[in-house]
C-alpha cells in the first residue's frame, strides 16, 4: 500500500483513504500462485459461509449485581434505589446496569426496568410497584414503626414522623426509620432523646445526621470533666 502511494501528497484523510481503498481492492483481486486463487476468492469460498449477521443492537457493557429488595420495595445501584413489584419484599435479585438503563431480574425474569441515575440517596419509584394501600407486611409499616418510637420518648417519635413526612412516599423513608430504631437498642434512651432532639432544631433528616450526633454526645459523656487550670490561681494554701 506504501510504495505506490509514495510520490502522492493528500490534503484530506478522505482522499487518502479513497486511494487506499483502490489499492486493497486491486489486491484481494490478485491470484496468488501458491493458491491458484485471489484472496477474495478464498474469502468467499471459506470465511463467508461460516459468518452470521450482526446483533440488531450493538454490544453495551454492563454491570451486574445481587441485591435484596428491602421493606420499602427497592433495591440500591450505587447508592441509588430503585423500585421493584412490592411482592418481591425480602427476594434475592439481579440488577444489570448499563450506561443508560438499569434492569432488575427475578429467577431469570425481568421485573422492572428504570433509567439509570447518578443521583446518590435518591429515589426512582414506579407507581405500578406500589402495594394499593401503601402497607407492607404485618409489624413493618408507619403505624409500627411510630409505636416503636412511642416506646423511646417524645423526641424521637417525632423524629420518625418528620422523616416520614419529608419524603415524596412514606415507604422511602423505611430505610432511615429502621436504622433510627435500630440505633435506639444501642444508646440509652436519654442520649437517644437528646440527640433527636438535637437534630429535629437543626432540620437534619437522615439516619446519618442522628448517628453522627450520638457518636458525639456519647463521647462527652465519657470525657470526665478536667478541672480548671489557669496561672493566676493562687491555690489552697495562699492564705495559710
Amino acid at each position: 500500500m506504501i510504495a505506490p502511494l509514495r510520490n502522492q501528497t493528500f490534503f484530506s484523510l478522505v482522499g487518502m483513504n479513497r486511494a487506499v481503498r483502490k489499492l486493497v481492492e486491486a489486491l484481494n483481486q490478485k491470484v496468488m500462485p501458491q493458491y491458484g486463487k485471489s484472496r477474495r476468492r478464498l474469502f468467499e469460498e471459506i470465511d463467508q459461509p461460516e459468518l452470521r449477521p450482526l446483533p440488531e443492537k450493538p454490544y453495551e457493557f454492563a454491570f451486574w449485581k445481587t441485591a435484596k429488595v428491602s421493606i420499602d420495595y427497592h433495591v440500591a445501584f450505587e447508592k441509588h434505589f430503585y423500585s421493584v413489584p412490592h411482592t418481591l419484599i425480602q427476594q434475592q435479585v439481579e440488577i444489570k446496569a448499563t450506561e443508560r438503563m438499569v434492569e432488575i431480574f427475578h429467577k431469570g425474569k425481568q421485573v422492572a426496568i428504570h433509567p439509570r441515575s447518578h443521583a446518590q440517596g435518591r429515589f426512582t419509584t414506579r407507581i405500578e410497584h406500589m402495594p394499593s394501600n401503601h402497607r407492607f407486611v404485618a409489624e413493618q409499616d408507619t403505624n409500627w414503626m411510630l409505636k416503636q418510637a412511642e416506646k423511646i420518648g417524645p423526641q424521637t417519635t417525632q423524629y420518625l414522623t418528620s422523616l416520614l413526612q419529608s419524603r415524596s412516599f412514606p415507604e422511602q423513608a423505611y430505610r432511615s426509620c429502621l436504622g433510627v430504631l435500630s440505633l435506639a437498642r444501642k444508646y440509652p434512651v436519654a442520649l437517644m432523646e437528646t440527640a433527636c432532639e438535637r437534630v429535629s432544631e437543626a432540620h437534619l433528616r437522615s439516619y446519618k445526621d442522628l448517628k453522627a450526633e450520638l457518636e458525639a454526645l456519647s463521647r462527652n459523656a465519657a470525657s470526665p470533666p478536667q478541672p480548671l487550670v489557669h496561672e493566676n490561681i493562687r491555690g489552697e494554701n495562699y492564705f495559710n
